[in-house]
């Protein structure tokens, strides 16, 4: 598993997996993002030498682009995770502690967590907060909206849906 993080700027993407692919190495599952004026990458990735293969083939990316490289061993496999079956949306105005409310209302449910993204927008005199969850249960809607209704009750909107997957 490899973490990648830097300012962000064109070609990262395109200069880390050119350098794993040069070094023989396969990718595997993914997750990259702007996040303010940085860029992160999450990204499985297998090459014949490991760890110190990795490391000699990204460094020259890692030195040019300005990037801090970190590499965990991680076991896994492609296709051997959940679908998301429900979709949660969460807006209001921006204040401290909403992703901690809704996570840990949604977790004492059993509701697991597969992708979470946030952003606030507006001005600093009125920052307006949204949160996007993809995620898995296997309890009834009526069970989520219920855990998150203090949260509604306190003026954030709390949109959950079933999210339909056709596979096939």
């Amino acid at each position: 598993m490899l973490t990648l993080v830097g300012a962000d700027r064109p070609g990262i993407v395109a200069g880390v997996t050119q350098a794993i692919f040069a070094a023989g190495g396969s990718l595997g599952e993914a997750s990259m993002i702007r996040l303010g004026g940085n860029f992160a990458i999450m990204l499985m990735a297998a090459v014949e030498g490991g760890e110190a293969r990795l490391r000699e083939a990204l460094a020259p990316v890692v030195a040019r682009l300005g990037l801090r490289l970190h590499i965990d061993p991680a076991t896994g496999g492609l296709h051997q995770h959940l679908i998301p079956n429900v979709q949660v949306r969460v807006t209001g105005a921006d204040r401290a502690g909403i992703v901690a409310e809704i996570t840990g209302a949604l977790a004492g449910v059993g509701f697991n967590i597969l992708e979470l993204d946030t952003d606030v927008a507006g001005d600093p005199q009125r920052p307006f907060y949204l949160m996007n969850i993809q995620g898995f249960s296997d309890r009834p809607l009526e069970d989520l909206e219920a855990a998150v209704a203090p949260t509604r009750a306190s003026g954030i909107a709390v949109d959950i849906a079933a999210v339909e997957t056709l596979i096939g």
